[in-house]
């Protein structure tokens, strides 16, 4: 590496830190209060009672495992599920655990100097089954590690903090995934299925072995304030994923990842077909990502039980591959349709509209190849980008043409070295309205002002207030 790219490489590591001390220091004030002994916080429900992790006899000073503690105190805690419910809280240290699940009408509260960490041995993750809507792992075919932190069939769960760490000392894993050494699939750092009522609010994410958040088969999810850093370098880890859910606000996130910031998914060919189970009725405002080789917002390529009504708004995105993705294929079947976007910030993209057909990875050949996914009504307006290589990158199926693309206002400034052919256009139709630089001919330019629809109403998971709740140290 010469000089001048060492030099490159340097000031750009140094802004994401910047970014990330000034959102960490935001985070970290957001909906909490200090107080004698504790700390008040916001929760869409408060606890009657209340414990500490040291409770249960556990050790925070990096090395000692406290797993049977974390289970202890949350079956401890579950019989006051009917009474009130319960909170655990992480007091600060360094508390090294294994995957543990949660209960229902449960918090889960870290204090600002607590760390969470995932231990290495991996014979402290269980091995779950694959997921029905995958048929397979996503690493390798058997089975999946359970999550650091998991909960099923759950109501009215909780997991904040004020601005806690998590941490899933993921390196080991990572390394046994580049070299192909992985028999089961990695595990994810929190992981919630079968569940309704989440909140995940006000923590640090870092280092998972994979995916961080993968709420799935849920409904009612609200995640705000959350801070995800992975190394740019490392797939598949993911921001925040969420999977046939329905109903969820993923809002006021800062996420550095080396796979996409956010991606919404619903299952893989067959087996998502065959559950049926889509991720409808999203929200995901003010965020900030930066992934050198992924996505803002990818929609898929899991797709198999359909995406829809999906409202992305108020977005910045900083030395990322590109905006909002939609990624399918032959034998995803379903659909991604009734997706909205405006006023989208980039900064230094290789590309800003990405869409493809023919992204491939199949858990096996026994895929259908008529399956084909129907993508339509796709809206994008307000959008400003500068320094992009490739403006639009847009490619549908044959025969299976991707419909109903609308993009209006829409001004792209190009690097100095930008592609030759500015909009690859093939399997596409629609219009644009104020867009430059002038867009393919499959988008049709409009002689009148057209400006993309965006909904006026408001989700449900929109209308969830939060009230004040109180976590006390002593």
């Amino acid at each position: 590496m010469d000089l001048k790219s060492s030099a490159i490489l340097s000031h750009a590591a140094a802004t994401i830190v910047i970014f990330g001390l000034l959102f960490l220091q935001a985070a970290e004030c957001r909906n909490v209060k200090k107080i004698k002994d504790g700390v008040t916080y916001s929760a869409i429900k408060c606890r009657k009672h209340s414990a500490l992790l040291t409770d249960f006899g556990a050790v925070g000073d990096g090395k000692t495992l406290n797993t049977k503690a974390f289970k202890a105190a949350v079956d401890h805690l579950s019989k006051s599920a009917s009474k009130g419910g319960a909170q655990l809280i992480v007091p600060p240290g360094k508390w090294l655990t294994g995957s543990f699940n949660l209960t229902s009408h449960f918090t889960l509260f870290l204090h600002k100097d607590a760390i969470i960490l995932g231990t290495q041995d991996e014979s402290e993750w269980p091995i779950l089954p694959v997921l029905p809507s995958y048929g397979r792992g996503r690493d390798a075919p058997d089975g999946r590690f359970s999550s650091l932190i998991f909960g099923t069939n759950l109501t009215d769960v909780i997991i904040t903090g004020n601005n806690g760490t998590i941490d899933g000392q993921g390196a080991p894993w990572w390394d046994k995934f580049h070299k192909g050494l992985l028999n089961v699939t990695r595990p994810y750092l929190i992981e919630i299925m079968y569940s309704n009522h989440i909140q995940i609010s006000n923590l640090t994410l870092i280092n998972s072995p994979s995916w961080h958040v993968h709420p799935i088969y849920s409904s009612h999810i609200t995640i705000q304030g959350i801070t995800i850093l992975a190394p740019v370098n490392v797939p598949n880890t993911d921001g925040i994923n969420p999977d046939s859910c329905s109903q969820l606000r993923i809002e006021d996130c800062y996420i550095v990842s080396g796979d996409d910031c956010i991606a919404v998914k619903s299952g893989w060919d067959q087996y998502g077909i065959k559950v049926g189970m889509p991720t409808e009725h999203v929200v995901i405002r003010r965020l900030t990502c930066i992934s050198p080789k992924s996505a803002t917002v990818a929609l898929g390529s899991e797709m198999s039980g359909g995406i829809r009504d999906v409202r992305v708004e108020d977005i910045t995105a900083i030395n990322t591959e590109s905006s909002i993705r939609i990624k399918t294929a032959v034998g995803r079947g379903a659909y991604v349709k009734d997706i909205y976007a405006r006023r989208v910030t980039l900064k230094t993209m290789k590309y800003v509209f990405w869409m493809t057909g023919a992204y491939g990875s199949h858990p096996n050949d026994d895929f259908d190849p008529k399956a084909l996914p129907v993508i339509q009504n796709i809206n994008y307006k307000d959008f400003v980008a500068e320094n992009v290589t490739i403006p639009a990158q847009l490619d549908g199926i044959a025969n299976d043409p991707f419909k109903g693309i609308c993009m209006s206002n829409v001004s792209i400034s190009l690097s100095a070295n930008p592609t030759k052919l500015l909009w690859n256009c093939t399997g596409i139709e629609g219009i644009t309205s104020n867009v430059t630089p002038k867009a393919c001919d499959l988008l049709l330019q409009q002689q009148k002002p057209v400006d993309c629809a965006f909904p006026e109403d408001k989700l449900a998971i929109e209308g969830v207030n939060l009230t004040t709740c109180f976590a006390g140290f002593a």
